[in-house]
């Protein structure tokens, strides 16, 4: 059974009874590939009903008019709280209070209906996710990994948090032993995080010594930093798994990251950055486990092999994932993760495998599979664009409107 006869055969199950909404005569791109013609996508609540090539009624219809329909988008990669602006109880709240409510609509009006926190205090991401499920705040699906674990003196406790001892003890977990980060991981698993992010490493060995340094303008000599020991990678994998959580890990080295996937990892943030991808049984290792690779162009392509890895990886079928890295202090949030798809582009991703890392990908590492794909029984998180993003990745900048859960979130028509 082709496409369109399998989105008529939905519909024809369906019957004639008026959907709540309807999205008719759209092209779509399901998440994966572009459909052949033109459909109505009908939303029931919450979920995509039907995917039809016949005409639908519903109680709210938006006529396409042969624009383009598509998941939403989700940033796998940010970190929302200021670094610079959050430095004890007070600016915390004014930041809470202040900044987070808008910065968090920055998304929606860009396109962006999940975004997936790797790294910011536990305690206040967790409360905003409640707050965003309650109602109380206008923003996307917030996933959230709550602080990220690393060892005792490593990134980014002792580089970005150096000198704010009050955030490196609630942006970070630092840990010493195989039993803190197994009791860490199972404390995060309490509080029903999404997902479990570890820190391997922050910059790269130093002229070929154990010695590792992270260098930054901000740092010119560069800071020295303590890797993740190889025995609480392993732990702090395996008690994420005994949880039901997908962890990864932050590497920027082929030796980190073939660590981190020999461990059980189940994706790499950032993957190879900072020297050329040259090991090649390094990308049938990622092939053989499975493994998503999260590029962060957008904050790595300084680094002059961050593109050309990433074109590797793409190039023999390893699983993408779309995270921008994001941070307060740098650009505009939602605008960010655009740009991260045009850099993927640049580096030599179709527009189409692009779009389906920002989705379907996306989704899957996430381990959420309700979401990134136009289909029946998936979550309505939609995406009306004016123009064929499958062409050019720019025109995921023409939107029209952005429906999230079913509902209505953004119209700019």
């Amino acid at each position: 059974m082709n496409q369109k006869d399998e989105a008529t055969a939905s519909a024809e199950a369906r019957g004639p009874a008026t959907h709540d909404l309807v999205i008719s005569r759209a092209r779509v791109f399901d998440g994966r590939q572009a459909l052949t013609g033109l459909y109505d996508v009908a939303v029931d609540g919450t979920r995509i009903a039907s995917v039809s090539a016949e005409p639908l009624r519903g109680g709210q219809e938006v006529d396409a008019a042969g624009g383009w329909v598509m998941p939403g988008l989700i940033d796998t990669h940010i970190h929302f709280y200021d670094v610079r602006a959050v430095s004890g109880p007070d600016s915390m709240r004014a930041f809470e209070e202040n900044e987070l409510p808008g910065r968090l609509g920055l998304f929606l009006d860009h396109g962006i209906t999940t975004i997936k926190s790797v790294g910011d205090p536990t305690d206040g991401i967790l409360a905003a996710r409640a707050g965003i499920a309650a109602g109380a705040l206008r923003g996307p699906r917030l996933l959230a990994t709550g602080c990220g674990i690393t060892g005792r003196g490593g990134h980014p406790a002792a580089t970005v948090f150096s000198d704010n001892p009050w955030a490196r003890e609630r942006f970070t977990g630092e840990v010493g032993s195989v039993q803190e980060i197994r009791d860490l991981v199972h404390h995060l698993a309490d509080r029903k995080v999404d997902a479990i992010k570890l820190l391997s490493e922050g910059a790269c060995a130093h002229s070929g010594g154990p010695a590792y340094l992270w260098r930054n303008p901000v740092f010119p000599d560069g800071v020295a930093l303590e890797r993740l020991p190889l025995d609480l990678l392993r732990a702090g994998i395996e008690a994420g798994h005994e949880r039901g959580l997908r962890v990864t890990v932050h590497t920027t080295q082929q030796a980190a990251a073939r660590e981190a996937i020999e461990a059980g990892a189940d994706g790499l943030e950032h993957g190879v950055t900072v020297e050329p991808l040259t090991d090649r049984s390094l990308i049938d290792l990622m092939l053989e486990h499975g493994i998503t690779y999260t590029p962060t162009l957008w904050i790595d392509d300084a680094h002059p092999d961050a593109r050309g890895n990433l074109r590797k990886v793409a190039e023999a079928g390893v699983h993408i994932a779309l995270g921008s890295d994001t941070f307060s202090g740098r650009g505009l949030f939602g605008a960010n993760t655009l740009e991260e798809a045009e850099l993927m582009v640049a580096a030599g991703m179709t527009p189409t495998q692009v779009l389906a890392a920002g989705t379907s990908g996306a989704s899957r590492q996430c381990a959420r599979p309700d979401l990134g794909t136009v289909a029946p029984g998936k979550r309505a998180d939609l995406l009306v664009l004016n123009a064929d993003p499958t062409t050019d990745i720019r025109n995921v900048r023409d939107l029209r409107m952005v429906i999230l859960n079913g509902e209505l979130a953004v119209d700019k028509g």
